[in-house]
């Protein structure tokens, strides 16, 4: 009769870390790229020049803007 309640138990103890788990992930490296985004504004200008681009300064910061507001 106390086997099952054991089982019970444990499997409810795994399903609660598990969830638990994946949410403290999720908030970590939300958090991570917050404060260290993939991408910045000289790598930005690099890739613009590469592709034959002169760019302003008007035009990254309008990147900047679209690549942070995907991110959030």
């Amino acid at each position: 009769m106390m086997l099952w309640l054991y089982i019970l138990v444990g499997v409810i103890g795994i399903a609660l870390g598990v969830v638990l788990g994946f949410f403290i992930a999720r908030k970590y490296m939300m958090d991570y790229l917050k404060k260290n985004p993939p991408i910045n504004e000289k790598m930005l200008r690099a890739m613009m020049m590469q592709m034959g681009q002169n760019p302003s300064q008007k035009k990254i910061n309008q990147m900047m803007k679209a690549i942070q507001n995907q991110m959030k």
